[in-house]
């Protein structure tokens, strides 16, 4: 009895750690039929003036939503933006909506397709930060997200900076 006690007591630690790590790299918010899953965004450097967040949006219904607007207290300004290469430039468009068809899944990953913006960032993004981020949608209404802010290795990117970060509209 006393071995098994112990036992127990040892991976008690263990469990909760994965328990928790499970739940910091994969928190979801929903709204109505929308499911809003894993938003994180990059560390960014002091004088940095933009990041970007990511996440995906589930749309579960029959019907076409529209993400319309976002916002978030640690910037200025929040634009929805779209990332495709022309030729060897990586070019970067805001776009005033993202329609979300129904059944499918929108996935914002860094490098490629549709991100979050966050211009004029009032201070830089630490890793292991958290904030929060409204996503207002066109039949669903809005929800606040809270942002995890995972370092480069917790992921496919690098943070951007001016240099690499060719904000081109």
């Amino acid at each position: 009895m006393m071995c098994r006690t112990l036992r127990t007591l040892h991976t008690l630690p263990v469990f909760a750690a994965l328990l928790f790590a499970t739940a910091a790299h994969s928190h979801s918010f929903d709204l109505g039929n929308l499911r809003i899953g894993n938003p994180f965004a990059r560390p960014t450097v002091a004088q940095q003036p933009a990041g970007a967040a990511y996440l995906s949006i589930e749309n579960r219904g029959k019907t076409t939503d529209t993400l319309v607007r976002a916002s978030s207290p640690v910037a200025r300004e929040v634009q929805i933006h779209t990332m495709s290469m022309e030729g060897d430039i990586m070019r970067m468009r805001e776009v005033l909506r993202l329609d979300l068809k129904p059944e499918s899944t929108v996935t914002m990953t860094p490098g490629k397709g549709y991100h979050i913006m966050l211009i004029g960032l009032k201070q830089p993004l630490k890793a292991g930060e958290q904030f929060p981020m409204t996503l207002i949608f066109e039949k669903s209404g809005q929800v606040e997200v809270s942002v995890t802010v995972e370092a480069r290795n917790q992921g496919a990117s690098a943070p951007m900076s001016d240099k690499n970060h060719g904000h081109k509209h």
